[in-house]
């Protein structure tokens, strides 16, 4: 018997319906403490130590304005930084209520299928370049985005510091968002439920809801949710949703970084079609890579984790192909 990625809490000899429950409470209770009452007001005490009281409001008010405000390096460290903490708070929710490792979050295979990520890097770009080629071809206004006619230039350490912390810290806060919602997510959900479709459209809710957005932005964030999510279980594992996440956030933010702006951009109906058309794209040359190199798609009921979090088979590998459970 195999087990497709969404049912992959299934295989454990210790699942009880209730684990998943108690893996997102968990879950929750960690993010929070990890990510408000260490990072951000560790982050908040370390500029009042250095800049005093002043630095610190300031601080405050910028991301209070715009959390996503990339030409402040402090604001994207605060925000990057923060959501980051989701991936340890997840994986150790996970296994802390005995529901496996980070490798079975990860894939059908029990850990990073480097190859397979490697193989998505240029579908990730060519997806990019589509949504920046698309939007260029419509007025930013029409799309949400902060106009930047009007916004001066980033002073150039400031720019330079929110560069290298936008590409440090964005793979670490997209991993962990698809670790939440597309690996823990699915796998709690399909946990409970056989068809993917629940998995896969569930979790988007809460990832679209997630984003400070207007109703367009939440739409255009859960087209992106429910293309990453539809890969995972189409692959197997994460890997094509984290790819394509890392270089959105990071092409986004670092484009946005050399204008300082008053306003956080928003959603638009023009902005959620060239989104749809993007990722549609994205998922099409994914797909077609999965059906030439085959990466595995389900789990043997062999599978069970070491203490270390190694995933060991005892019998043979999965077939990429097959009935998955």
């Amino acid at each position: 018997m195999t087990y497709a990625y969404h049912r992959m809490f299934r295989i454990l000899p210790t699942y009880r319906w209730w684990k998943p429950l108690l893996a997102a409470l968990l879950g929750l209770v960690l993010y929070l403490v990890m990510s408000v009452f260490i990072w951000q007001l560790g982050l908040l005490e370390t500029v009042r130590a250095i800049g005093g009281n002043a630095a610190a409001t300031d601080l405050a008010k910028a991301v209070s304005k715009d959390q996503q405000n990339a030409s402040n390096p402090l604001v994207m460290l605060y925000t990057l930084g923060s959501l980051a903490t989701m991936l340890p708070a997840v994986v150790l929710a996970v296994r802390i209520t005995g529901l496996g490792s980070f490798g079975r979050l990860m894939s059908v295979r029990g850990r990073v299928r480097w190859r397979w990520l490697a193989r998505c890097i240029l579908p990730g770009v060519v997806y990019m370049v589509l949504q920046i080629g698309l939007g260029a071809l419509v007025p930013a206004s029409w799309q949400g985005a902060a106009s930047s006619e009007q916004a001066a230039s980033t002073p150039p350490l400031a720019l330079a510091a929110s560069i290298v912390i936008i590409v440090l810290l964005v793979p670490f806060q997209a991993a962990g968002e698809e670790f939440a919602f597309r690996g823990f997510g699915m796998q709690a959900l399909g946990s409970w439920v056989r068809w993917p479709v629940v998995a896969i459209l569930v979790p988007t809710v809460g990832f679209a809801f997630a984003h400070a957005y207007n109703p367009w932005g939440k739409l255009d964030v859960a087209v992106l949710g429910v293309a990453f999510a539809y890969l995972t279980w189409r692959t197997g594992g994460l890997e094509a949703g984290v790819v394509a996440h890392v270089v959105n956030n990071v092409v986004v933010f670092v484009l946005a970084a050399p204008f300082v702006t008053s306003t956080q951009s928003d959603g638009s109906p023009i902005g959620a079609a060239i989104t749809l058309v993007a990722s549609g794209a994205y998922v099409l040359m994914v797909v077609g890579l999965a059906r030439r190199h085959r990466p595995e798609r389900v789990a043997p009921a062999s599978v069970v984790d070491e203490p270390l979090g190694v995933v060991h088979r005892s019998g043979p590998p999965a077939s990429g192909v097959g009935g998955a459970s």
